[in-house]
């Protein structure tokens, strides 16, 4: 055993929570040094309101801290794997893997969402918590362990296994932008509508929006941000329009009825 895993399993011997060191070791890799840093990374901000003053806190400074650092491997990362490719393409590839859809599917791959200690019944409800919770054991692992540890988890434990970079980097990322440069070339009227909002929790609006093109509806998202809802409106009606040939037809019918009409009224 080297000096480095016999630090390690010192520590872990030392640990006042085996059990979760154990859990934390089969997650990352290695053993935390500072277990307490990686309990507040799982601490979600809805325990505060059952907490006296002098006990608040959540992971909301280590998320903040895991952001930063997550861009930065990332990055790295990109720069090596993708030789002599220009900015603008590394930075639409990074753009797709931090954003939260993606951490919160590593997060919930990786089994962290058990982990999480918060009010919310279901913590995959609010989909920001699962994702904060990432960015925070991200954060803990920079002060724990460094940024060494923390490069070595994401190149062994996430890209790979969790993230396929060639995939990602193929992948259709701005839906909205694509459905609108097409309705664009085929003259065809496109209209993205809110049509529902609600609370859930504390901070936590929800938003659906359809997707209507030539006055028929194409595609519905469901987000927690209306920017979200519309970009997975429009993937889900750029995917009917290409699988489903009667909307297609019924599309084309409308434009052509709209079209034909709006020609008559001139003429007339």
């Amino acid at each position: 055993m080297n000096i480095s895993l016999l630090t390690d399993y010192l520590h872990y011997l030392r640990c006042s929570d085996k059990p979760f060191a154990r859990k934390l070791y089969r997650m990352l890799g290695f053993y935390p040094h500072d277990i307490a840093i990686y309990r507040e990374a799982l601490m979600h901000r809805s325990l505060n309101h059952y907490r006296p003053q002098e006990h608040k806190k959540d992971n909301e400074r280590l998320e903040y801290l895991g952001d930063a650092v997550i861009e930065t491997i990332v990055s790295d990362i990109l720069y090596h794997h993708f030789n002599g490719k220009k900015e603008g393409f590394l930075t639409s590839v990074r753009s797709k893997i931090v954003q939260r859809n993606s951490l919160n599917r590593i997060a919930k791959e990786l089994g962290l969402v058990e982990l999480i200690q918060s009010t919310h019944i279901n913590h995959t409800h609010n989909s920001f918590i699962p994702g904060n919770a990432f960015e925070a054991l991200v954060g803990a692992i920079y002060l724990d362990r460094g940024y060494a540890h923390c490069y070595r988890f994401f190149s062994e434990r996430i890209i790979g296994k969790h993230i396929e970079l060639e995939k990602v980097a193929k992948e259709e990322d701005n839906f909205k932008s694509k459905l609108i440069e097409w309705s664009q070339k085929t003259q065809y009227n496109v209209v993205f509508e809110v049509t529902d909002e609600n609370i859930v929790g504390t901070n936590s609006p929800t938003f659906r929006t359809r997707v209507c093109i030539e006055g028929i509806e194409c595609g519905a998202g469901f987000g927690y941000s209306k920017k979200e809802s519309q970009q997975l409106a429009a993937k889900e009606a750029m995917r009917h329009i290409r699988k489903k040939t009667d909307l297609y037809q019924q599309i084309v019918a409308a434009h052509e009825a709209r079209t034909t009409g709006s020609s008559q009224d001139q003429s007339l």
